[in-house]
């Protein structure tokens, strides 16, 4: 370029091949970040395919959630109404029944509800079971008399007199609870060197005895009846139970019904 005056060179500008493919190359990249900026941080991306069915779910999603909490506060709001007329003394609390209470009420009344069949089903097991107690009652060895079930349990290890060793060792499942066998006294409650507790039960003459529980319900001195329960089962500890009568080992399968 050359002053019109003194015809002196004002500017120039040299254009190459290389130069003028670096130019444009630089144009079409500046142009692509402008573009990527715009989609990215604009509403323009809305209209892009493929961008409109990840908008639609996203509101779906937030519709769904609004809809959960409407419902929260709703569920909130009629708990406060119940407890404000509960303390403004407008409703009485025992006429206020939960959603499980009456489900439980229904279902135990359908359960009272037994057929012909469940009837004479019962009546034909209490029938049994006299006719076997009966049975049971005419033994008369050692004046036994029957027992309530010590522990629902496999027996592991049968008492063997013979060789001193007087205790049965019973597997049960954790958690299972030791009945007494009779009406009776907690005479004994002892915690053992294995922190287990050995309860003894004093029934008339009958002594039994409960080593290796885990847990006992019934301190000592308490009365019990037959079948309470005395304590509880780890499932670690195998029950060991006696059983004597005035002294003397009574085998006890004898006179439970296992």
């Amino acid at each position: 370029m050359l002053d019109d005056v003194t015809l002196r060179e004002v500017f120039h500008l040299r254009v190459s091949t290389l130069g003028a493919i670096s130019v444009l190359t630089l144009s079409i990249l500046v142009l692509i970040v402008l573009l990527s900026l715009l989609i990215v941080y604009t509403p323009i991306r809305n209209v892009l395919p493929g961008y409109s069915e990840s908008i639609r779910q996203q509101l779906i999603q937030e519709s769904a959630r609004i809809d959960s909490m409407q419902t929260s506060l709703t569920v909130q709001r009629q708990y406060l109404d119940v407890i404000k007329q509960l303390t403004a003394g407008d409703i009485q609390s025992d006429s206020v029944q939960s959603l499980d209470s009456l489900e439980r009420v229904e279902r135990a009344r359908i359960l009272e509800q037994r057929s012909p069949v469940t009837d004479a089903f019962i009546a034909q097991y209490e029938q049994e079971e006299k006719d076997r107690l009966a049975l049971f009652g005419n033994t008369s060895n050692r004046n036994v008399r029957q027992l309530y079930r010590p522990v629902r349990g496999a027996i592991m290890h049968a008492a063997r007199p013979d060789l001193h060793e007087y205790g049965t060792t019973i597997r049960t499942a954790k958690n299972e609870n030791v009945l007494a066998v009779a009406r009776g006294t907690v005479v004994s409650a002892e915690r053992r060197t294995d922190n287990t507790f050995t309860v003894v039960l004093q029934s008339g003459s009958y002594t039994a005895i409960y080593s290796h529980v885990a847990k006992v319900l019934k301190p000592q001195g308490s009365t019990v009846e037959a079948g309470d329960a005395l304590a509880m089962m780890d499932g670690e500890h195998d029950l060991v139970f006696e059983l004597w009568n005035a002294g003397q080992f009574v085998n006890f399968q004898e006179v439970i019904v296992w």
